[in-house]
């Protein structure tokens, strides 16, 4: 994402990666940054940032109802379950992306979401975990590609038998999901997205002490 500021022809001052596409501009206006602890939307924005991967957030948004039908409206546990009949009928269905090991390893992720919901009692509850201490990073010297935090979720994922989960994309998942706010200071969006992660309730990881 970029770190400039741009008035939009509706004059409203936000982020100007979404540049002039009416549906980019409604993502970063209404969920980017958004905090999020449902987890099916987490594993949806999971498997949606790796299929990312080489490509543009652009052509991932546009195709995103298309992984919905495809990817059973990315449900961990109806999505753990997909054999290799399935497999090949995704790599046929040109409304997503085709690609053979992104696919494999949504459905093998599936299966480590319900792993981390047994042992944390949900996945957001595991994720929420690695929420950095200090906020905003985009404060200081622009929107970083990965942190320290990432990193080590990234790392800890990947230990426990995840795959397309580096740390580049992890933190556009933690961007995605409201683990941080990189709206820019100046950005119409910036302080309610701020207000929403302040209210926020952190799932707690089942038998932590509250």
């Amino acid at each position: 994402m970029g770190d400039e500021l741009g008035t939009g022809a509706d004059g409203i001052v936000r982020c100007r990666w979404p540049g002039a596409h009416d549906d980019y501009i409604a993502y970063h206006d209404h969920e980017w940054g958004r905090p999020v602890v449902d987890d099916v939307r987490l594993f949806e924005k999971v498997c949606l940032e790796g299929f990312q991967a080489g490509l543009s957030w652009l052509t991932i948004l546009r195709k995103r109802e298309n992984f919905r039908v495809a990817f059973a409206g990315f449900d961990p546990a109806a999505v753990s379950r997909f054999d290799a009949s399935d497999v090949e009928r995704l790599l046929g269905d040109t409304g997503i992306v085709r690609h053979r090991g992104k696919i494999q390893s949504t459905i093998n992720n599936a299966g480590r979401v319900l792993d981390l919901a047994e042992e944390f009692g949900s996945l957001a509850s595991y994720l929420w975990g690695f929420e950095p201490s200090s906020q905003p990073r985009a404060a200081i010297g622009g929107i970083p590609s990965s942190t320290p935090e990432s990193t080590a979720l990234s790392r800890d994922l990947k230990r426990r038998g995840w795959s397309f989960v580096g740390p580049t994309t992890i933190y556009a998942l933690m961007q995605a999901m409201g683990m941080v706010n990189d709206h820019l200071p100046g950005c119409a969006f910036h302080d309610g997205v701020e207000r929403e992660r302040s209210a926020l309730v952190r799932p707690i990881p089942t038998g932590a002490p509250s």
